[in-house]
């Protein structure tokens, strides 16, 4: 889920700009009072480190689609990047005193159901999925990271980094269309599919977990407006196309 790329217009996010109030600076000590954000906090860190475990995991089944044996070795590098995201998520989890199996549980269906629906069929899609789709989700919780608390925000933008998936991927996706010129038709196509599944099931995600649904509408932490949801996905939009436009396809 998270092998993504920071997107261009990143210093235009919420987690940058200067100056936190309310829960977003206070530290987890103190912000964790409130059984209700912590609850939130929970089902974000279990979303993520059940993201990040199946991110490793497509991963290493992407690595049997590679055509050479320096792109397999690569892919099983990011591989284990993401494994070590999930073990710093898993560590946090107990660390507050909360089973990470448990936590995690509640979202094993909805990301096992993207997956399902957005297997790829081929190299060309693992490496587009990886780099538009999963970036996609990372750019949602790095907007939710910036209502968190001190502790919390660090953690979620830590295992947000990308893993080095983001240049190989638009390397290998533009040389494919040099090569031919029709891949990128098939590509652009799978891509757009991808931003609606990858947007569909972050709204399936926040829409089960009611402390997490109340905090990004400001019932707890300072959440979104409704003008700020709006501004919010104008913002992942962005990066999106931006990402379509360094792979070399129409967004």
């Amino acid at each position: 889920m998270t092998s993504s790329d920071k997107p261009d217009n990143a210093e235009d996010t919420p987690e940058t700009s200067a100056g936190h109030t309310g829960v977003a600076a206070m530290d987890w000590a103190a912000a964790s009072a409130d059984p209700q954000y912590r609850a939130a906090v929970v089902d974000l860190l279990g979303a993520l480190a059940y993201g990040e475990l199946a991110a490793f995991e497509r991963l290493a089944e992407d690595a049997k689609l590679a055509p050479t044996l320096s792109d397999k070795a690569e892919l099983a590098k990011m591989a284990s990047a993401e494994f070590h995201h999930f073990e710093r998520l898993r560590d946090r989890l107990a660390e507050i005193g909360e089973e990470p199996t448990l936590a995690m549980e509640p979202f094993v269906a909805a990301y096992d159901g993207f997956h399902k629906q957005t297997a790829p069929s081929d190299w060309l899609e693992g490496l587009v999925k990886a780099y538009v789709g999963d970036s996609i989700a990372s750019d949602f919780y790095r907007e939710v990271a910036a209502r968190l608390d001190s502790d919390s925000r660090a953690l979620v933008l830590a295992v947000l980094d990308d893993t080095g998936h983001g240049g190989f991927a638009v390397e290998k996706v533009r040389a494919a269309i040099d090569a031919d010129p029709r891949v990128g038709g098939r590509l652009a196509l799978w891509a757009r599919r991808l931003m609606g599944e990858a947007l569909s099931q972050s709204q399936r995600v926040v829409a089960d977990r009611d402390a997490l649904s109340t905090m990004l509408v400001g019932g707890v932490a300072d959440g979104f407006d409704l003008a700020e949801v709006g501004r919010m996905f104008s913002r992942i939009t962005e990066a999106h196309t931006k990402r379509m436009a360094a792979l070399g396809l129409a967004a």
